[in-house]
């Protein structure tokens, strides 16, 4: 559907081209229409690096977005969408200053450098034992073709997270299906009344789950991140029990979602690009190029395509009326390939130079923070698959993705070794 006022260019983030390539949908936008009407999104689409890096920074785009999208929800959904509203509410990525200063300051006396690096041997571990499953399976079934997300990129953050938290390895399941259901409503960008349902039914169930790991958790003295938080406080102040809830619930989610995409978007990028998979293959010591190649996979095709903010007061930006109310997409995924920031930015280079001032993990007061344990473990999960199977490629050609505008991940990425 072309937008009424960008005659000259069109994009629908929801047609099958733009979904298996979004660059190259986005590319006309960034050119020639920087801050776009989308009418299939009823939002502003904001496409150039130096642009979203001002957008993150700016105090006139709040990223509350939660509470104005259940307000404008019909009556009987804003009653079914209450418990997750309550919840996302807490969450310091949807929350402004000054409430987000103060989640996010306690927050990070919890996540430390220090808690992070720590993991290190755990996170050797399980990539070794997942990998070690794998072969047993290949062994059992004589193939050696399987499913690199569903045996390997969607279990390994789960259970690193949960061994951070403290969590019973036999309850990942359970929150990883939780944690599915929320992401149907946090991630999509179609009105879906039965998902919004499963989601906010999640949450409750989750909560519960929650409130009792964490009572139990207060007595048993164990040295991980959920300590940390139970202990989290200043001068002042300390995390309520319901933002206690929110933290754990949103570590294990989005550490999970986006790491998963990292190392099937990063194993993807390095396979269809032989020369720069048998650079990294014959220097897999050098950890300085495997961590500069981990910031090129984010930045070349990372598993984050946006983030949403909403204008707080009227204002032109690109000669483009800003309504108070206004939606903006922020596409990093466009400012991570805008030649303006980065010289050939179609080109997967794991040298390249300016590789980690990629937009992967936001930007700005919002940065991720569990940005620090994704890298981590990619840079510890990319030696050990090509030390395992130096031959690894695709099995298939042209893989489903999800429909997201939020995110960037297949569906299934079938491999053979």
């Amino acid at each position: 559907m072309p937008d009424a006022d960008s005659p000259a260019v069109t994009f629908d983030p929801l047609s099958a081209e733009a979904i298996r390539d979004p660059y190259t949908a986005l590319a006309p936008l960034q050119a020639e229409a920087p801050v776009y009407r989308s009418d299939v999104l009823g939002a502003w689409v904001v496409t150039r690096y130096d642009d979203i890096r001002a957008a993150f920074r700016d105090p006139r785009l709040s990223s509350d977005r939660i509470r104005p999208f259940i307000a404008r929800a019909p009556a009987p959904m804003q009653d079914m969408l209450k418990p997750l509203g309550d919840h996302l509410n807490l969450w310091a990525v949807f929350t402004d200053p000054p409430d987000h200063t103060r989640l996010r300051g306690l927050m990070n006396r919890a996540f430390t450098t220090r808690a992070v690096e720590a993991l290190r041997p755990e996170i050797a571990r399980i990539v070794n034992r997942l990998l070690d499953d794998i072969d047993a399976q290949i062994e059992r079934s004589g193939s050696r073709e399987f499913d690199l997300i569903h045996e390997f990129a969607y279990p390994l953050p789960a259970l690193v997270i949960a061994h951070m938290l403290g969590v019973p390895e036999q309850d990942v399941d359970k929150l990883k299906r939780w944690s599915d259901l929320l992401a149907k409503f946090v991630l999509t960008s179609r009105s879906d009344p039965q998902k919004y349902r499963m989601a906010s039914d999640g949450i409750v169930e989750m909560e519960a789950w929650f409130r009792r790991f964490l009572e139990e958790h207060r007595a048993s003295g164990a040295d991980d991140v959920t300590t940390g938080l139970l202990d989290a406080r200043d001068e002042r102040d300390r995390l309520t029990t319901d933002e206690l809830v929110a933290c754990c619930v949103l570590l294990l989610f989005a550490g999970h979602e986006t790491t998963t995409q990292l190392l099937a978007n990063g194993m993807r990028a390095l396979i269809e690009n032989p020369a720069q998979m048998a650079d990294l293959r014959a220097n897999l010591d050098d950890l300085g190029l495997v961590r500069n190649a981990v910031e090129e996979m984010l930045r070349f095709d990372g598993p984050s395509l946006s983030m949403v903010r909403v204008a707080t007061e009227d204002f032109d930006w690109h000669g483009r009326h800003i309504a108070r109310g206004d939606r903006l997409f922020l596409m990093m995924c466009a400012g991570n390939r805008d030649p303006r920031a980065f010289p050939e930015p179609h080109r997967f280079d794991i040298r390249r130079d300016e590789a980690k001032k990629n937009f992967a993990f936001g930007y700005g007061i919002h940065f991720c923070l569990g940005a620090p344990l994704a890298r981590l473990e990619a840079e510890i999960a990319f030696p050990l698959l090509l030390r395992r199977w130096p031959g690894l490629a695709l099995a298939e050609d042209d893989p489903p993705w999800s429909d997201s505008i939020l995110t960037r991940g297949m569906l299934h990425m079938r491999v053979q070794v």
